[in-house]
């Protein structure tokens, strides 16, 4: 058969799309390896509107179950499979998965891409072994945790200063470790932030080592000029040193940047091809959260819904 939309993905942009689309009646099918989006590590979060404080494995349980109260008749949900390729034909997509050899291709008529990314981890020692405890990949998940401490946020661009911004609000003092001499971020960005009394950044600094004992108390960096090694005091390491979207499925179906990201319309998250739209983290979108996602899923699915009744 031939479905009205197929959704690939199942954090909250998935599954907020999944949703509307059962609601609008539109024959669906929902493809997703699970309902683990980025934040199922965190423990607290604090963010999801409508919730005070969620743990990161009980809100992918609680995405999952809201999907599958909607999915009546309408809504064919795949769990355990990833989409590896998507093939343009005249009346619309055949999408291949991981398990085609038991399953035959889906076919539908519209495509939803929502299948986020990965945060680009940090290779240096201590870093996987204090990630949690103070070394963190989410700063609007688990910032708030480290009110009234000094922290550190690596990465000087846009990402990592919009998070420098979101720390300010309530750490003790931020300090910024750049690698290279000038900062990626846009510069009305960086001199705004680097205006804040407790902010300061650093250049040609390269992380080297986290420190600590059950938790991380601080971070080694060197001069990449100098070749001096500095020790940081900080409770808290942030981490945005890129994001890898999981676009590679689509790269002969959709633009994508210099990143790997979809290139979206924002004002529909319409892709560069017709019939195919993208959400979340996988996009060039500006923000990445998942309240975002969540909005810019509901977005691509009330254009996808008129788009197929124009036809």
């Amino acid at each position: 058969m031939i479905y009205d939309l197929a959704i690939i993905g199942g954090g909250p942009a998935g599954v907020a799309a999944g949703v509307y689309a059962a609601r609008k009646k539109l024959r669906t099918i929902f493809i997703t390896s699970d309902f683990n989006s980025q934040s199922v590590v965190s423990d607290d979060i604090q963010n999801w509107i409508g919730t005070v404080s969620i743990r990161g494995e009980d809100l992918a349980k609680s995405l999952q179950a809201h999907l599958e109260a909607y999915a009546s008749d309408v809504l064919d949900i795949k769990i355990g499979e990833k989409a590896v390729d998507i093939q343009k034909e005249e009346w619309g997509f055949k999408i291949k998965t991981d398990a085609s050899e038991n399953s035959p291709e889906y076919r539908a008529k519209t495509v939803l891409i929502a299948t986020g990314g990965q945060r680009r981890k940090l290779g240096v020692p201590g870093a996987a072994e204090f990630e949690h405890r103070g070394v963190t990949y989410c700063a609007s998940c688990d910032g708030p945790l480290f009110a009234g401490q000094d922290v550190v946020v690596i990465g000087g661009g846009n990402a990592g200063f919009e998070t420098a911004a979101q720390l300010l609000a309530y750490a003790k003092s931020v300090t910024l470790l750049h690698k290279n001499k000038e900062f990626k971020a846009d510069a009305i960005t960086v001199e705004k932030v680097l205006s804040h009394p407790n902010m300061r950044a650093i250049i040609s600094a390269e992380p080297t080592k986290i420190i600590g004992e059950k938790f991380a108390s601080g971070i080694v960096y060197k001069n990449l000029e100098t070749g001096e090694e500095t020790t940081l005091s900080a409770t808290g390491i942030f981490v945005e040193i890129g994001l890898i979207p999981a676009t590679s499925f689509a790269k002969d179906v959709a633009k994508l940047n210099e990143y790997g990201q979809i290139v979206v319309d924002p004002r529909t998250q319409a892709s560069s091809t017709s019939g195919i739209w993208a959400a979340g983290d996988c996009t060039d979108g500006l923000y990445h959260q998942n309240n975002i996602a969540a909005g810019d899923a509901v977005k691509a699915l009330e254009d996808i819904y008129l788009h197929l009744n124009a036809e």
